[in-house]
C-alpha cells in the first residue's frame, strides 16, 4: 500500500535531504525509520526506489515542528539514513541540512518573517543544545538570491549565519571527554574531543598519509578504513560512547598542515566509513573548538606549522578540506581554552521542492 507525506526537498550547506513536519510522522521511532527508509530508498546502492542520492551526503532527513522550549522557534530531529543497510541513525547532528531549517521554517509559517532577517532559535533534538539561525528575508519570504559561496556548492546564494550555543559535551561528559588532550590507541596519538559532536583526531602522518589526499583514494584504500574504524571504535569505548559499532559516532577527522597561506590546518574528515567531500558544520566546529586547547593533535599542528601562536585563543579558524575552506569564528569565556560559549559560521542552502512524497511500509 501507497502513503504519502507532505515535504520540501532543500539543500543545506553541502547536504540535501527532504525536510518535514513532526507531526506528519509517528512518535514510535522504529515506525518513523521504516518510513524515513522507505522515503530514501535504502537498501540499494543507487536507492534507486527512493530520493536519496546513493551518498551519505543526500541520505538525510531534517524533522522539524513548532519547539515548546521557551528559548527555541522550532525543533530539530536529523536523521542519518544508512544507503545500503535497511537502518536509521538519529544521535548525530548535521549542521549543514541544518542550514535550512531556518528557511524551511518560515516557508512552513513556523515562524514568522521579519524585514531584512529573521532570527529563528533552533533547539536541536539529537543534541539538546541550541542554535541562532539569521535567514535573509525579504517582502514576507526567504531571499534564497545572493552572492555568497561556500565550498563544495556551486553558484552563490544568500548568507546564512549560525551560531552554535553551549557546544560543549552533546554527547559525552566534555570537551575532553577521556580527560586527556591526547590518548594513544594501538599505538596512535588521537585526540577525543566533543563539541557539537563527539570526534576523533589524528594526525594524517601517522597512519603513512599527507593529508592531502583526494577522498576517492581514501575511500579506496581498505586497509586504511579498517584501521581508521578500529580506532573509532576504542576511542568510542573511552569516551564513555560505549559500542559504537552500529552509530557513526565518534566521527575520525584526519589533519595536517595546511597548505595555503591564511589556513590553520586541513583536515579530511569521515563519516564515518567514507570521506567527506567537504567537512561537517559540526566536525568543523569540533576541530576549531580544539586547536587553542594545548596538546591537542590540532593545537599542536596549528603551533608546529606557524598558523597560530603557542598559548594563543583563536577566535578565527580557517580549515582547509577536499573541497575548499571553511571559516569560524570561535568564542570563548575569558581565557580558558575549554569553556567555549558560541561558535558561528556562514552557510547557505536553496529550496528546491515542495510537494507529496510517496512510500511504502514494510509488509
Amino acid at each position: 500500500m501507497m502513503n504519502s507525506i507532505p515535504c520540501m526537498i532543500m539543500r543545506g550547506g553541502t547536504s540535501r535531504g527532504p525536510f518535514l513536519r513532526m507531526s506528519d510522522l509517528p512518535e514510535d521511532e522504529k515506525a518513523r525509520a521504516d518510513i524515513l527508509i522507505s522515503l530514501m530508498g535504502s537498501g540499494h546502492a543507487l536507492q534507486i526506489d527512493g530520493i536519496g542520492g546513493g551518498d551519505p551526503l543526500t541520505s538525510k532527513v531534517a524533522i522539524v515542528e513548532r519547539s515548546a522550549h521557551p528559548d527555541a522557534d522550532v525543533d530539530y530531529l536529523f536523521a542519518q539514513v544508512d544507503v545500503l543497510n535497511h537502518r536509521v541513525d538519529f544521535n548525530p547532528n548535521c549542521g549543514n541540512m541544518l542550514s535550512a531549517v531556518g528557511p524551511y521554517a518560515i516557508e512552513s509559517g513556523l515562524v514568522e518573517p521579519q524585514p531584512d532577517f529573521t532570527l529563528v532559535r533552533v533547539r536541536n533534538l539529537n543534541t539538546q543544545r541550541l542554535i541562532e539561525c539569521h535567514v535573509p528575508t525579504q517582502g514576507g519570504q526567504v531571499l534564497y538570491d545572493g552572492d555568497t559561496r561556500i565550498s563544495g556548492v556551486p553558484g552563490t546564494s544568500s548568507a546564512i549565519q549560525l551560531s552554535f550555543l553551549d557546544i560543549v559535551g552533546t554527547k559525552t561528559c566534555g570537551l575532553l571527554p577521556t580527560g586527556n588532550v591526547v590518548d594513544l590507541i594501538d599505538g596512535v596519538a588521537v585526540s577525543c574531543l566533543d563539541a557539537a559532536t563527539p570526534i576523533i583526531m589524528i594526525r594524517a602522518e601517522e597512519l603513512g598519509l599527507t593529508g592531502h589526499e583526494p577522498p576517492d583514494q581514501l575511500d579506496a584504500n581498505s586497509q586504511l578504513l579498517a584501521r581508521i574504524e578500529r580506532l573509532r571504535r576504542h576511542a568510542g569505548e573511552l569516551m564513555g560512547l560505549g559500542d559504537v559499532s552500529q552509530s557513526v559516532l565518534p566521527k575520525p577527522v584526519l589533519v595536517s598542515p595546511a597548505l595555503e597561506q591564511g589556513r590553520t590546518l586541513c583536515a579530511r574528515y569521515f563519516v564515518p566509513h567514507r570521506c567527506h567531500k567537504a567537512i561537517a558544520v559540526t566536525g568543523a566546529i569540533a576541530v576549531a573548538s580544539s586547536v587553542s586547547v594545548p596538546g591537542t593533535v590540532a593545537n599542536l599542528i596549528a603551533v608546529g606549522a606557524g598558523s597560530l601562536e603557542a598559548n594563543e585563543l583563536a577566535s578565527r579558524v580557517s580549515i582547509e578540506h577536499p573541497s575548499g575552506f571553511i571559516d569560524l569564528e570561535v568564542e570563548h569565556r575569558g581565557s580558558n581554552a575549554t569553556d567555549i560559549a558560541r561558535a558561528s559560521l556562514i552557510r547557505t542552502a536553496r529550496k528546491i521542492m515542495a510537494g507529496t512524497l510517496f512510500y511504502a511500509l514494510p509488509d
